[in-house]
């Protein structure tokens, strides 16, 4: 019984201090990224930052795809197989440069038809693809190899150069568009190269053979994963691309700006994510799985439906901070795409459950669904309602992602979860959405209500996140105390 519940005290110990060293990383990288939002918004016109906006998501189809999903590969064999950490380096490095080979490739054919600005934007993406590619799979990398501390230390720095040189090369020498995507350039390189340096000293880089075992049961692994990260690219970007096809660039910027709002909340769901997707492979075969799983998907979705709450009820006097000029407008796109974060997260939670167990083609079928209703209501919802048609096929999509995923965790854990309750508290964000936008009178005494209401429906978990986080802190600190007395 004692072994029991030192086991499980240690995967709440082990996810804690991952979220730690994750919070970290993200929250002074993307908290600073937040903060240059003004700069971006006063520098830049909405058209240039609707250019930059389809190059940074097009690198989120491009650098999975073209690189057969190795960082992911690399994360799932890394936590396993210790002693092939070298190999796993090797084969995914060796996908990575393929990738960058076809997209110079495909760059080189795009300048034999394209004028002299499009082949300045085809330059500088094909540069930050190679940049890219090479700092997210190291990336998943470290993280495989349970070395944290270097992935925080690269994304700090990332994140440090990024704010360095954009200051410099917006404010200073005052290269607009080029500055703008030049900075994430130099950020990615000078990182990856750092991280390398990193995990030489440390060992990891070194035992670079070829292993066409490992090889191959890493392709197969990330090979079906690529209808999973294209569906997921469809269901968080084909807006972007309906938008600046049938509306413009302007308004494809002021779009684009309209999901910095929810940044924030994807901020904790992206320190979740990262810490839970190594615990979901450590804890999969445990024989209380299911209980452990159950209790983080219930913390995890009280948390995101409320910081959600939250959001939307200050989405307005947040884009009066943070947005300039045109791009104000922006905010009323904000309270559906902060709802769609909250399936993602869920949909990414239950998916990383999936990949646990080896399961990715579920995760494609889910994926893939999502992402054909979500091409269909953009095309249906856009030409009359314009980008926020485009926010509402978003959020929902992301809803059906997230049924689908719940259905197909089901075959390898039993998620216990009130639904009911559920779905009355997404019913509940709808509708504070629609008061926000609507300018309701009184909106802000509404929203106020919804969201005690909500903390009410969740009160259960609210205080079990609340006991469990101390018992955390309390043995924490009790463990440190036992290390000095020794």
């Amino acid at each position: 019984m004692a072994h029991k519940e030192k086991k499980e005290k240690g995967k709440f110990g082990y996810l804690a201090g991952n979220i730690a060293l994750f919070s970290v990383s993200n929250f002074v990288s993307k908290i600073l990224v937040f903060l240059l939002v003004p700069l971006y918004t006063d520098v830049l016109s909405t058209y240039e930052y609707g250019i930059a906006d389809v190059m940074q998501v097009t690198l989120l189809l491009l650098v999975p795809a073209l690189t057969f999903n190795m960082g992911e590969a690399a994360l799932r064999f890394g936590i396993e197989e210790h002693d092939m950490r070298g190999s796993i380096l090797r084969t995914g490095l060796s996908y990575v440069l393929r990738a960058d080979a076809i997209v110079v490739g495909l760059g080189i054919m795009g300048f034999a038809f394209t004028g002299e600005e499009v082949r300045r934007y085809i330059l500088m993406f094909v540069i930050l693809f190679a940049a890219n590619s090479l700092f997210e799979y190291l990336v998943l990398y470290f993280q495989g190899c349970e070395d944290l501390p270097i992935v925080v230390t690269g994304s700090v720095m990332s994140t440090v150069i990024m704010i360095i040189s954009n200051i410099i090369f917006l404010l200073v020498i005052k290269i607009g568009l080029i500055g703008y995507i030049a900075s994430q350039i130099i950020a990615y390189a000078c990182s990856a190269a750092l991280m390398l340096v990193l995990g030489r000293k440390r060992g990891h880089v070194s035992g670079l053979k070829e292993d066409e075992d490992l090889k191959g049961r890493m392709l197969a692994y990330g090979t079906p994963l690529i209808a999973y990260s294209t569906g997921s690219w469809i269901n968080n970007a084909a807006d972007r691309y309906i938008v600046l096809a049938l509306c413009g660039a302007a308004v494809n910027g002021v779009y684009g700006v309209a999901y910095k709002i929810p940044a924030i909340l994807m901020v904790f769901q992206r320190v979740f994510a990262q810490a839970w997707q190594m615990s979901a492979t450590k804890s999969y075969k445990d024989e209380k799985s299911s209980e452990f799983f159950t209790q983080m998907y219930r913390a995890y979705n009280c948390f995101m439906v409320i910081g959600c709450a939250v959001l939307i009820l200050l989405c307005e006097p947040l884009a009066a901070f943070l947005f300039r000029k045109d791009f104000f407008g922006a905010w009323v796109y904000v309270p559906p795409l902060l709802i769609s974060v909250i399936f993602g997260a869920l949909t990414g939670f239950l998916g990383s459950i999936c990949l646990a167990f080896k399961d990715p083609r579920a995760m494609g079928a889910a994926t893939s669904a999502g992402a054909v209703l979500n091409v269909a209501l953009n095309l249906a919802l856009i030409p009359n309602f314009g980008a926020m048609g485009a926010a509402a096929a978003t959020a929902a999509s992301y809803a059906l992602m997230w049924a689908l995923a719940y259905r197909f965790t089901k075959k390898h854990v039993a998620i216990e979860n009130n639904m009911l309750t559920d779905i009355l508290a997404y019913l509940m964000l709808i509708a504070l959405s629609l008061a926000v936008v609507g300018k309701i009178p009184g909106r802000y005494i509404i929203g106020a209500v919804l969201t005690a209401l909500l903390v009410l429906l969740y009160y259960r978990d609210v205080s079990g996140i609340i006991t469990k986080s101390l018992q955390i802190v309390r043995n924490t600190v009790h463990g440190k105390r036992k290390t000095d007395r020794q």
